[in-house]
């Protein structure tokens, strides 16, 4: 497989690329000059302005799109070369920085974690369009009650088949980092069948899951803060972030 080029002589843009490839773990080579460009280049990142200097007609314009995550998505499908795919499953491990997979025809295509729920909505519509596929499957892990309905409330409107698994086999080593443990179980139960989901699930937090938030405030805070039974419900239903519960209620302070 071909690997990505990247030409740019805008050093802020240049950098900001090299970030995310690196952070993703991508091969890449660095071209210093838009001409003779390595065979083995098979999509340039650049910019839109020196697009125009490329001559491979394979070049993403990094500046055009709304973040360089989404354009090096496109980039790396582009190096594929395939257009559609028969099946995409995409898996979920539900928490508050969820972890999310995409497999294309058995293909581990990506991993990432997802910085809130709410976010989950955002990155699969990105997938579906740099994705496309005959049939598309989105499945989710069992766990996170409360977490992952709010995450399946958010994806009915897609209109896409969801199946909740069995997550119990799916979490990875503990040698590895909490994120990458997160993007490796998503990957697991995107190749796991599960229960059909058929509409909209409830979100009703139990005493155990309210208290758990409560903890997690004081642990945030070094025990500083603990917010309410009544604030905490409210993160649980996503109507607030843990982070400005917490900020709130040190502002009462």
């Amino acid at each position: 497989m071909k690997t990505l080029g990247v030409y740019t002589k805008d050093f802020s843009l240049y950098h900001d690329i090299l970030k995310i490839l690196k952070k993703r773990k991508l091969a890449y080579v660095s071209l210093s000059s838009p001409k003779d460009i390595p065979k083995r280049v098979g999509v340039i990142l650049t910019s839109q302005k020196e697009s125009h200097d490329m001559k491979s007609q394979k070049t993403i314009a990094i500046d055009v799109y709304d973040s360089i995550d989404y354009a090096v998505d496109l980039a790396i499908q582009k190096l594929t070369g395939k257009e559609i795919y028969s099946k995409i499953f995409i898996g979920i491990d539900p928490g508050e920085r969820p972890g999310i997979a995409v497999v294309g025809d058995d293909i581990l295509l990506q991993k990432v974690q997802i910085d809130s729920p709410e976010k989950v909505v955002y990155s699969i519509k990105r997938f579906l369009i740099v994705y496309p596929s005959k049939e598309t499957y989105i499945r989710i892990g069992h766990g996170s009650i409360i977490t992952r309905n709010r995450i399946i409330n958010s994806l009915i409107p897609l209109k896409i088949p969801i199946e909740i698994v069995d997550e119990t086999s799916t979490t990875p080593s503990q040698q590895t980092g909490r994120s990458e443990r997160d993007r490796e179980a998503a990957a697991a139960i995107a190749l796991l069948s599960g229960g059909k989901v058929q509409t909209n699930l409830p979100l009703k937090p139990t005493r155990g899951t309210i208290k758990n938030v409560q903890k997690q405030s004081r642990q945030l805070t070094e025990g500083k803060y603990t917010i309410s039974k009544e604030t905490a419900l409210q993160v649980l239903k996503g109507k607030i972030s843990l982070i400005e519960a917490i900020e709130n209620e040190k502002s009462k302070s």
